[in-house]
């Protein structure tokens, strides 16, 4: 059994104040799996190899372990769930009580077993590229009048162009995309992405 317990997440652990039942039983099950256990993005990440396997993290309403590619995993018991329809790979297994994750913890062994299988496969989640995303008329015709506007948008990274084109393709009326367009061409010229 492979207990190495990282010191980063026992002081994680020492401040969280929700879901800490919860997190040092996800914790106790995830470590139980062999996986090394390290702080990303602020919350427990188990990783393989230094390949990310599976996160734990707190909402307000649940907490969850998220498996980095949860797209490519089987899913017997139909318990992953996309967090939102723009998550093209991570998918969740929610907990809104730590009976719950007794309940399921030979499950979430089988879970967390079979994602490491398939990153030991060297499977990778097919993402959509972005030029499967649709430019919006309203920019695009941005882009074609101001050549420094598409060179500071095509230097974004792939992320930040996602995040602007779904922004600026959400509202329906022609008027509120131009309005949308415009407040945020000053941030795309900074070099910025919509939440900098």
């Amino acid at each position: 059994m492979n207990r190495r317990m990282n010191p980063k997440v026992d002081a994680y652990l020492g401040k969280v104040k929700e879901w800490k039942e919860e997190f040092v039983k996800l914790r106790e099950i995830v470590l139980d799996c062999g996986l090394t256990e390290e702080i990303k993005w602020m919350h427990p990440c188990y990783t393989l190899e230094n390949k990310n396997i599976v996160l734990i993290h707190g909402f307000k309403e649940y907490c969850a372990l998220l498996f980095h590619k949860g797209a490519l995993m089987k899913d017997p018991h139909g318990i992953l769930i996309q967090q939102t329809e723009n998550v093209q790979a991570a998918r969740q297994i929610r907990f809104t009580h730590a009976h719950q994750i007794v309940e399921m913890e030979s499950i979430l062994r089988d879970y967390i077993y079979e994602a490491i299988e398939v990153e030991k496969a060297g499977l990778e989640v097919a993402y959509k590229k972005n030029t499967d995303y649709t430019i919006p008329e309203e920019f695009q015709n941005k882009l074609d009048d101001m050549p420094d506007l598409k060179a500071a948008f095509e230097a974004l990274t792939p992320g930040r162009q996602r995040a602007y084109l779904l922004y600026f393709s959400q509202p329906k009326q022609s008027k509120t995309r131009e309005s949308r367009v415009e407040k945020c061409m000053e941030q795309i010229l900074a070099g910025k992405g919509l939440n900098d």
